[in-house]
């Protein structure tokens, strides 16, 4: 029994051990035939006598001496195998067989002993051993040396190496002032925020990379089902891309100061900012923060401003004598208020024309940039906000300031620069409070609707759904004609707190970027589910049909993998709500008004019957008209409250229809 060592082996290689007996010796090639039993079947294989040597030394022959006179001559070396191994009596070998590798096992054993001639493949199974050494040494001194640099207090300190690693091997190419201004009807750009002073202290990580002037990267902690953490770099492409250390003034350049000279050649133009609560959209629309207090005079709105009355100045305008006034109001749960005439409500109407006018807006007339200044602080103090997670004084609105040149008291052009509110509020719909619900509702549903008639606007549509919401409806001659522009600043910030807040507001962006391509190109999505749609036309048909339900209904229809079934009749039923709000109370203040036209002829009637021969038929007469006309109004307007009041129930239930298993609209 020849007993072989091959732990050395079982390091390299997952085999199986058998016993095997030598059957035969064959002189000729120097060789053994060995067989052994595997499953019930018999297996044999021819092995070399040189392998059988090396690992069995005592079978191999004795080492040749000196002869000497008294000495006989040595055997041959087959004389001594043929008498070690004989011919016919067989002799049990122990070995291991790899059947995962077509390589003759005896040889893979030659590395285990003092071998006398080595084989090609135990020289290869070496330099492998050799090489896997040499990698794990290098590795083990990297993992050393890093564990020496890294800050292992810094929370995701392992994610924080793994972008430092990813950024070492990119190409930066940021955006510069020599880069050219490129014309775009529909422009797309982001704006990278700095860490603000709260990320800083819980030392969250900065996620966010533009190595271009158009390429802006996420870098998403992942983790695998080992709880192995590692990134996914999603990459996003846009008109333009501004990293941290951006100013207003650039970001202003290459957004907003293109769209000037459109309203100078009786165009209208847009301007808004885009993102999450705390993201920086008030900081570039508004102007720098310094604390509390807010230097307008550096936000988007002063600028354009400034290059408006630049270009008055210009020869070829001059002689247009041309005025200019500004407008500010909010838009805030689907209602306007004016917020340069202490925040009075105002109603949206179409006139016969189709045009859509905000009537009690005040226009201010302005001269010079500094007026625009003042009424822009006046604006921003009395906005509408409230305390957030992000923001101490999150905007809960939409603010839109406008600029706005008339010639001869007729429209010339328009410029809206719009700050919406947080993206991230738009998804609290189904919230218990009634007022949190609308303030979500109106961000979603406006979002949702702007994105769609900038789909038009893009591809010049005959059809553009600018009744679903007020925002959309307030903004109709900005979306159509062929002299309108339209410029998006999405703000994103840059912390992992807010990665998921982050990747809507691009996913959102890109989206609206996608939208300007060539409408002859197909554009791959989802087929529309048929179903859906037959269901969500069983849902409005009870509802009755009007301009603004059938822009809702285009909007479910053109969106279905962001509005639910659910979600689009709560958006109804909220726009239901809020326009028999508006109706109930329009009556009610007609209802006291013509109250005190009563008590002033009740009070005549009195003093008629104060008198000695008053004519009781007439005061009869008089006082029953009265209550008819009482009774009629009254009757009325109970009937309206009513159904105002079935209304805010609807919406209640609606609410809770929402599946909360649904993608949220847009975010």
């Amino acid at each position: 029994i020849v007993i072989i060592n091959i732990h050395k082996i079982q390091e390299l290689y997952i085999g199986r051990i058998h016993q095997a007996m030598v059957t035969s010796l064959n002189e000729d090639n120097e060789s053994v035939t060995v067989e052994w039993i595997e499953n019930g079947d018999t297996k044999g294989k021819e092995i070399d006598l040189e392998s059988i040597f090396a690992l069995n030394p005592d079978v191999a022959p004795e080492e040749e001496t000196a002869p000497s006179p008294e000495t006989p001559p040595p055997p041959t070396p087959t004389s001594v195998k043929v008498n070690k191994i004989p011919k016919v009596s067989p002799v049990l070998v122990v070995f291991s067989f790899v059947t995962a590798f077509p390589v003759p096992f005896a040889c893979v054993f030659c590395s285990s002993v003092a071998a006398r001639r080595k084989s090609n493949c135990v020289k290869e199974v070496e330099k492998l051993q050799e090489k896997r050494e040499r990698r794990r040494i290098q590795q083990q001194e990297l993992r050393e040396k890093k564990a020496q640099e890294v800050d292992t207090t810094v929370p995701n300190y392992e994610i924080l190496y793994m972008i430092r690693d990813f950024r070492a091997s990119l190409d930066y190419r940021p955006l510069s002032t020599a880069d050219l201004i490129e014309e775009h009807r529909i422009c797309v750009c982001v704006r990278k925020r700095p860490l603000n002073k709260k990320e800083l202290t819980i030392r969250d990580l900065d996620v966010i990379t533009i190595p271009s002037k158009d390429v802006v990267m996420v870098h998403e902690p992942k983790q695998k089902v080992d709880l192995t953490r590692y990134l996914e770099n999603q990459t996003f492409r846009f008109d333009y891309a501004f990293d941290d250390s951006t100013t207003n003034e650039m970001v202003y350049r290459f957004t907003a100061r293109p769209l000037v000279e459109t309203i100078f050649e009786r165009g209208m133009a847009t301007c808004f900012a885009y993102g999450q609560t705390g993201s920086g959209k008030t900081h570039t629309m508004g102007g720098d923060f310094s604390g509390k207090n807010q230097d307008c005079s550096k936000g988007i709105y002063a600028l354009a401003a400034r290059d408006v009355f630049v270009m008055l100045k210009k020869p070829c305008y001059r002689k247009l004598d041309l005025q200019v006034y500004a407008t500010f109001f909010e838009i805030y749960s689907g209602k306007v208020f004016d917020l340069l005439n202490g925040k009075a409500k105002l109603r949206v109407l179409e006139d016969g024309k189709q045009q859509v006018q905000v009537v009690g807006l005040h226009e201010r007339d302005v001269k010079c940039t500094e007026d625009v200044l003042k009424l822009i602080e006046v604006g921003n103090s009395c906005r509408t906000s409230g305390q957030t997670s992000a923001n101490a004084h999150s905007s809960r609105s939409h603010a839109v300031f406008q600029i706005i040149l008339r010639r001869k008291g007729k429209m010339h052009g328009k410029f809206s620069l719009i700050d919406l509110a947080g993206n991230e509020r738009g998804a609290d719909t189904s919230s218990a409070d009634r007022q949190t619900r609308l303030e979500g509702a109106e961000i979603n549903k406006s979002l949702l609707a702007l994105k769609e008639c900038i789909r038009a606007l893009g591809r010049n549509k005959p059809h553009t759904p600018f009744r679903a919401s007020k925002l959309t409806q307030v903004l109709r001659d900005s979306f159509i004609g062929e002299n309108s522009r339209t410029c998006m600043i999405a703000t994103i910030s840059p912390g992992m707190t807010s990665c998921e807040n982050t990747l809507n507001t691009l996913r959102y962006a890109n989206r609206v970027k996608e939208l300007t391509v060539d409408p002859n190109q197909v554009i791959e999505g989802v087929r529309p589910n048929t179903h859906v749609v037959d269901q969500l036309d069983d849902d409005w048909d009870h509802l009755g049909s009007s301009p603004q339900r059938d822009d809702l209904k285009l909007l479910c229809e053109q969106n279905l993998e962001e509005v639910s079934p659910q979600l689009l009749t709560f958006h109804e039923a909220v726009s239901q709500m809020v326009e028999m709000e508006e109706q109930v109370l329009e009556d009610h203040r007609a209802v006291f008004q013509e109250s005190i036209r009563w008590l002033e002829d009740e009070k005549v009637l009195l003093e008629m019957t104060e008198e000695v021969d008053y004519d009781v038929d007439s005061y009869a007469t008089q006082l029953e008209q009265i209550l008819d006309q009482k009774i009629d109004i009254l009757t009325e307007l109970r009937d309206k409250v009513k159904s105002f009041r079935s209304s805010l129930q609807e919406e209640e239930q609606a609410s809770k229809q929402i599946n909360p298993k649904r993608p949220r609209a847009l975010l």
